[in-house]
């Protein structure tokens, strides 16, 4: 509720701004109005009425007139103020036969009916529509063709054909309409914002682009941007850029399509609400990737540097060492002379000699005595 109430606000604050331009309105309310109704045209705009200058055919009509006139000759009438220019242009008929459609905005949805009309209101039968160029329906007696609920592919041109009574030829004849188009628009509805959800909180820095669309509505829409109940920009498109804490707030973006040339059917769709929180970053988070990147590679490279230096060093001392330290120990080996015999070693009273025969029987050699520790 809050939030409409604030978009009823905010519309009325805006009026119909941004959507300005020159209205030819016509009365009674048919496109294309026909003399014979008495037709009375309005021209609205921004600036005083004295200032409405008014054309007919092409060309300059009355200059510096007022605002409204009654119609007294059939063409094609447009009307100019100094501000927001020429009005589209309105065909006032007096042809035999006019087909003729509601001069407002017709609405997906809407009941519309179309009436084929001969010369000063005089009697038709036999009337046939068509819509580009394919008949679609036969009335003998009517002369309305009723279009429920309009939709989108009701757009397109309409004429009609019928048998009208002639006084000047004192017969019927058969004339045809001017096409008449009618179109079909469909108001802006479901005004969304994406992304939908943003990183929780946004930093300082960061890049933020947020784009505002609408599920229908017909073409013109335009689009407006509120930060916490005000207009801070315009476009589908909101380029922060590199957010800062300013940025903080409830984001909503407004759609809006006019339709119809009257300027009162103005349609708008209001977003859900977007909290944007912007923090402010950390003296490390504001490095930049590519100073970051430059650091770690520096302290990589000192660290292999140290390793490379404490490995010389290391190989260093090792070739410093003297050849004897690092050189094996030549083997020594050496054969104990050979002992001839002397008087016998005295005798221990744990210690038993025994004389042991050689390898051969009965040939002892002196030195193949051996001792056999008991």
């Amino acid at each position: 509720m809050a939030g409409t109430v604030a978009l009823v606000l905010w519309a009325q604050t805006l009026g119909l701004a941004g959507a300005q331009t020159t209205q030819l309105l016509v009365q009674p309310p048919w496109t294309p109005p026909v003399l014979w109704d008495r037709v009375t045209l309005t021209c609205q705009g921004s600036g005083t009425a004295a200032a409405t200058t008014w054309h007919k055919d092409g060309q300059r009509w009355r200059l510096q007139g007022p605002d409204r006139f009654v119609v007294t000759e059939s063409g094609t009438y447009q009307c100019d103020r100094p501000s927001t220019g020429l009005s589209p242009p309105v065909n006032v008929s007096n042809a035999w036969l006019v087909l003729q459609v509601p001069a407002r905005a017709l609405l997906e949805g809407d009941t519309v009916t179309l009436r084929c009309r001969g010369w000063q209101n005089k009697p038709v039968t036999s009337v046939s529509f068509y819509r580009e160029e394919k008949q679609l329906q036969l009335f003998r007696d009517g002369t309305e063709l009723s279009l429920s609920p309009l939709r989108l592919h009701h757009s397109g041109r309409y004429r009609c054909r019928g048998w009208v009574y002639s006084e000047v030829s004192g017969g019927w004849i058969e004339p045809e309409s001017a096409p008449v188009t009618v179109t079909v628009h469909v108001p802006v509805a479901n005004a969304t914002i994406s992304p939908g959800a943003l990183a929780q909180p946004v930093r300082a820095g960061d890049p933020v682009t947020l784009r505002c669309s609408v599920q229908v509505g017909s073409a013109p829409v335009t689009f407006t941007w509120l930060r916490n109940g005000n207009e801070v920009a315009r476009g589908p498109l909101l380029e922060l850029g590199d957010v800062h804490v300013g940025h903080s707030g409830t984001y909503q973006c407004v759609a809006t399509n006019q339709l119809g040339q009257d300027g009162h059917r103005v349609f708008r769709a209001l977003s859900p609400e977007l909290a944007l929180t912007v923090t402010p970053r950390a003296h490390w988070d504001t490095v930049s990737p590519a100073v970051a990147a430059g650091v770690g590679g520096s302290l990589l490279f000192l660290v292999l540097l140290l390793g490379v230096i404490v490995g010389w060093h290391r190989w260093h001392r090792l070739a410093a060492r003297k050849p004897q330290d690092r050189s094996p120990q030549p083997l020594s080996l050496s054969v104990p002379p050979r002992v001839s015999p002397g008087p016998a070693p005295p005798r221990h009273p744990q210690v038993t000699n025994a004389q042991l025969p050689g390898p051969y029987e009965g040939q002892q050699d002196p030195g193949a005595t051996y001792e056999s520790v008991m």
